[in-house]
């Protein structure tokens, strides 16, 4: 192995594919120093996540979530909750008064109360 250092200390430019295969080699002699070595670099581009997972409540109660880009608009983000099928029957038919929109936090959306059913015995 100290021979194939010192040879490659000679070389103009160290192939990646030569010098891969060298440190496997050379972990289970100096584990620390392989580990270095060929420990991976962090791309911070991969590390961020565009899209974000929305609560939507209606009346106040939670009632689904929909996925949206992170600096998404609050008409976009209503167009997403009221084409999900888990939202759609709480929002059909209903006329909205208030949506309340914190962006990449929540979506409120507070319904007139005409429309409640009112049963009697």
């Amino acid at each position: 192995m100290m021979e194939f250092v010192n040879a490659a200390y000679k070389w103009n430019n160290q192939p990646r594919g030569i010098i891969e295969p060298f440190v496997l080699l050379l972990s289970p002699y100096a584990p620390h120093m392989a580990e270095e070595l060929c420990f991976p670099k962090a791309n911070p581009d991969y590390l961020k996540d565009t899209t974000i997972v929305l609560p939507v409540q209606i009346n106040g109660k939670t009632r689904g979530t929909i996925e949206v880009e992170e600096g998404c608009s609050e008409d976009e983000a209503f167009s997403l909750a009221s084409q999900d099928k888990k939202l759609e029957k709480y929002l059909d038919g209903q006329s909205i008064k208030k949506r309340i929109y914190v962006p990449g936090k929540i979506l409120n959306v507070i319904l007139n109360k005409t429309n409640v059913k009112v049963t009697t015995k």
